[in-house]
């Protein structure tokens, strides 16, 4: 058995290569191999967002604060809530991240394929994350 107490592990401050805004990661869990599985509580700030990417195996995210938005490449942005959960499939470009005026907590479950979980590409443009809603 493996614990991990809380407060015992520190916040990260993720590559800002891959984020816009203020975005802090707090640990889950990581197991050591033969799983894959990568667990994290990331916080957006207002505004902040995740740069367009894609999971080789999929993404889970769970929303646990505050207001979502979230987009499939091609589609509208969607708004999720406390207690929602989006799969995104293997290979789905997407984004994730706060509204413009409220923070959001979410729990973001993932696999590694080959010692990555995600694959980054570009940042999300301005009008693409205010572009039309649903949700």
């Amino acid at each position: 058995m493996l614990i991990h107490r809380a407060g015992s592990r520190p916040s990260v401050t993720p590559n800002p290569d891959y984020f816009t805004g203020t975005v802090r990661i707090d640990p889950v869990i990581a197991p050591p191999e033969p799983s894959r599985v990568n667990a994290l509580i990331v916080t957006f700030e207002p505004g902040a967002r995740t740069a367009w990417h894609t999971h080789p195996l999929g993404q889970t995210i769970h929303i646990l604060s505050g207001l979502c938005l979230a987009q499939k490449d091609g589609e509208p942005v969607q708004e999720l809530r406390p207690g929602d959960t989006a799969w995104f499939a293997p290979g789905e470009k997407h984004w994730h991240g706060a509204a413009p005026d409220v923070a959001m907590s979410h729990l973001a479950i993932q696999e590694a394929q080959d010692g990555s979980a995600a694959d980054w590409l570009e940042k999300v443009s301005d009008a693409d994350y205010s572009g039309p809603r649903t949700g």
